[in-house]
């Protein structure tokens, strides 16, 4: 009876051993795969991160390379002026009388229109038209019915057909001079109006 139990326990010993390397065996499998895809995991983030930091490199490449192209461009006129046959032009949004107006474009280092050709006249009046009655840099002040412009140059004779029909005519003292309508007109200093200013474009070595 002995003997078939130390059998029997020898049996079901050697049946366990088995089980218990199929076990171990499991586990160990079960080890190495977690590792395995843990290093896979970490290959995969490892290349995610190397590709955004390529993407970033190129983003920054591009960032650089525009910065540099908008460097070597040529800002001629501040951003709110209009640039026209190697002048910068400021229509003001505000009105002013005649003497104020010469003081505001001295402020920006520039002067109350003066004109010296057609072309430029044309392009002023288009543009005065937009905004209402606007002063020039153009009056008899000094004595009356001698045009002067405020940089001390006479009106030349060419620039005359553009006073409208019956203008100049001094009514009431008018000795300033207005972009109105389709023409010019003399008008009060006094009065308040929209002015123009202008000054010599900047060479392409300035920014603004």
């Amino acid at each position: 009876v002995r003997a078939q139990q130390i059998d029997s326990l020898g049996f079901l010993g050697k049946g366990h051993i088995p089980v218990m390397l199929h076990l171990f065996f499991l586990i160990l499998f079960t080890g190495l795969l977690v590792a395995i895809i843990t290093q896979i995991s970490k290959f995969s983030s490892l290349e995610e991160l190397e590709q955004e930091q390529r993407k970033q490199e190129k983003i920054y490449q591009d960032v650089n390379q525009l910065k540099s192209g908008v460097d070597s461009l040529c800002c001629p006129c501040p951003w709110d002026w209009t640039f026209f046959h190697g002048n910068c032009y400021f229509f003001s949004k505000s009105q002013r009388n005649w003497h104020d107006s010469i003081t505001a474009c001295q402020e920006v280092g520039a002067q109350l229109v003066v004109i010296k050709s057609h072309e430029e006249q044309s392009f002023l009046q288009w543009n005065a038209k937009k905004y209402g009655y606007t002063w020039m840099g153009l009056s008899d002040l000094n004595k009356e019915g001698t045009w002067i412009w405020v940089d001390g140059s006479p009106l030349s004779n060419s620039l005359k057909k553009y006073w409208n029909q019956g203008q100049p005519n001094n009514n009431g003292g008018q000795d300033c001079v207005e972009f109105r309508k389709s023409g010019w007109n003399d008008a009060s200093c006094d009065n308040t109006k929209f002015w123009i200013c202008k000054s010599s474009a900047t060479p392409c070595s300035r920014k603004w």
